[in-house]
């Protein structure tokens, strides 16, 4: 099926981010193996693979409108150096991605592009309620609990 090209290059868009949180969490969480995080490490490893499955479904989205995934394409990535650090750009990640997500749903709506639209917004949904809310509420414990004590209930 022949695709919008504004949607498949928004959509490429979308992919590079998501690519580049796989990546992120990728190294993130073999860095909070190496110090010992086992916790944190199993559920950041978990946020990639996640991510790895909204890839997928984009990828398989751009070539049924007939368009090129671009997979080579990448965000920058911001690795942190403490546990807290990672916490707050892997939100910030989640964030920009909501924000996308958005954005790129309102340019569906505007094509007539609803099997795209309703991807997105199951995509959002997943965001919104699984991985910003995870990370926004590991860092208010942080705040609540101290740092010290909410790494030590993630060996």
């Amino acid at each position: 099926m022949q695709g919008s090209q504004r949607v498949i290059d928004t959509l490429n868009a979308l992919l590079a981010v998501e690519l580049t949180a796989i990546d992120q969490y990728f190294v993130q969480s073999r860095m909070l193996e190496n110090w010992g995080y086992m916790k944190l490490y199993e559920r950041i490893g978990h946020e990639s693979e996640d991510e790895r499955g909204h890839a997928d479904r984009i990828v398989k989205r751009i070539l049924f409108l007939d368009g090129r995934p671009d997979v080579a394409a990448r965000a920058p990535l911001t690795i942190g150096t403490t546990p807290k650090e990672i916490l707050e750009n892997d939100l910030a990640i989640e964030i920009e991605v909501a924000k996308n997500l958005n954005e790129a749903i309102a340019l569906c709506r505007e094509e007539g592009d609803n099997g795209t639209r309703e991807m997105l917004e199951e995509l959002l949904t997943d965001t919104e309620s699984d991985h910003i809310l995870w990370f926004e509420t590991q860092l208010r414990l942080i705040e609540s609990v101290g740092l010290e004590n909410y790494l030590s209930e993630n060996f």
